[in-house]
């Protein structure tokens, strides 16, 4: 996403804007959520295997209770982060989706074939790499960890190598991310679902009716689609489908068009401003006339106007996401205690392996095999620029499953040993794919 920032002179700004100018610098640097994600993991990981690791552990089975009378909503700390603050980072992978399919990479058959190609391969061939060590066994439920791309520290990768890989690279990139994030909620609301409560089920229904039927009258304020969301969510909370999937089916019922268009924006400034000239000429430190607060205030009518709520709420809550709800999931679920007693029976456990394998060998080889596929069969086109050298890098990049894999395999393997064999896999699977498409990446353009 990208935005145009303003920053007054060094000279007239305020003390705090000069202050808080490298906090804001670094939050809009595409790398800096990846760099958050890897301190809250490697800070997960030490502190698990401190002598507070006792500590680390019971910190997030602290209860915590929300609610009145006889409705009340009490679990752990770590279940409110995994279903609810993810299921704020699931509406905004919603909104992500939608305005993919609206507007962007995915809105034409033609731009979409090739990442939709590429995302199923990556994620059928790693499930079937998984299972090819783990069918029948214990570990047979973990088949969707492999399946995941963690698009913030792909994306991430892809942005320390600046001008080394083409724009076009990363958008498909981020497309193929988009579509496999699709393929993650399909697998987690049919196959990673409890026992359903039918009658909860049906009253999440009846909020997704009301959403949607806000949504066809034409409400454009935010705050009723928030507070029908959040029924929405408790709904599903307690239906036994996981409450994740209600946040992305919320972000599929927000606006995804502005009230007016570009053209109208336009002609309505331009009336505005010569409103705005019109006002009684006043020293350059006076109040704005009366005239000119009017002006004003209808300019700022018309940004709000001319920008669909989807896009409002996807940029507002963008940074929130990546700087705060993802560090947070990463601090709460990446800690695993690691003894070198272990490790080595740890990293041939079935479970971990076919994590492994799945992410590091399936992702190369489904990720660059469908795409060579649909470009053969002449159901896709390589973008400008792009050779296959950047398809199989940014295929291995395809292996950092980390986030999704992490939230895959609590939903796999809840208060089970195999939590923790999968989240080493997860880790090691993730750190290799990461370095190996960084090195193919990185050679000159003109070597293949």
């Amino acid at each position: 996403m990208k935005t145009i920032h303003h920053t007054p002179g060094n000279a007239h700004a305020p003390p705090i804007e000069r202050l808080m100018k490298p906090i804001q610098h670094f939050i809009h640097t595409e790398t800096s959520g990846g760099i958050l994600l890897l301190i809250a993991t490697v800070a997960a990981l030490i502190w698990a295997n401190s002598p507070w690791g006792a500590a680390y552990a019971h910190l997030w089975q602290i209860p915590f209770r929300v609610g009145a009378g006889d409705f009340v909503i009490d679990k752990a700390l770590i279940l409110w982060i995994n279903d609810g603050l993810m299921a704020i980072f699931f509406f905004v992978v919603g909104l992500e989706i939608k305005r993919e399919i609206q507007m962007g990479e995915l809105s034409s058959l033609k731009q979409a074939s090739l990442p939709i190609a590429a995302a199923i391969g990556g994620m059928v061939i790693p499930a079937a790499f998984y299972m090819l060590v783990n069918a029948g066994g214990e570990g047979a439920g973990g088949w969707g960890i492999p399946m995941a791309t963690d698009i913030a520290f792909a994306l991430g990768v892809l942005a320390l190598l600046g001008n080394r890989v083409p724009l076009s690279i990363k958008i498909f990139l981020t497309a193929l991310a988009i579509v496999d994030d699709m393929g993650a909620v399909l697998v987690i609301a049919l196959f990673y679902t409890a026992q359903i409560s039918w009658g909860s089920l049906a009253i999440g229904a009846l909020f997704l009716v009301a959403l949607l039927i806000i949504n066809r009258l034409g409400v454009r304020a935010v705050l009723p689609y928030l507070l029908l969301g959040v029924g929405l969510w408790v709904a599903f909370l307690k239906s036994g489908v996981h409450a994740t999937i209600a946040g992305v089916l919320l972000a599929m019922t927000i606006p995804g068009r502005p009230r007016i268009d570009a053209v109208q924006f336009e002609t309505r400034i331009g009336e505005l401003l010569s409103l705005f000239r019109l006002g009684t000429p006043k020293p350059a430190d006076a109040a704005l006339s009366e005239e000119q607060q009017v002006a004003v205030h209808e300019m700022g009518q018309a940004c709000l106007r001319v920008e669909s709520p989807m896009h409002r709420l996807e940029h507002g809550l963008h940074p929130w996401v990546m700087f705060l709800i993802i560090p947070v999931f990463a601090l709460a679920n990446a800690g695993v205690q690691i003894s070198g007693g272990n490790i080595s029976e740890t990293l041939f456990h079935p479970v971990s392996l076919g994590i492994i394998l799945g992410l590091f060998a399936g992702k190369q080889l489904g990720i660059t095999l469908f795409s060579w596929l649909a470009v053969r069969l002449g159901l896709a086109e390589m973008p400008e620029g792009v050779t296959w050298r950047h398809i199989y890098g940014t295929a291995c990049l395809g292996g950092i499953g980390f986030t999704m894999s992490l939230f895959i395999a609590n939903l796999g393997f809840p208060d089970s040993a195999l939590l923790d064999v999968s989240k080493i896999g997860i880790l090691i699977a993730s750190l290799i794919s990461g370095i190996l498409g960084w090195i193919i990446l990185m050679k000159p353009q003109g070597r293949a």
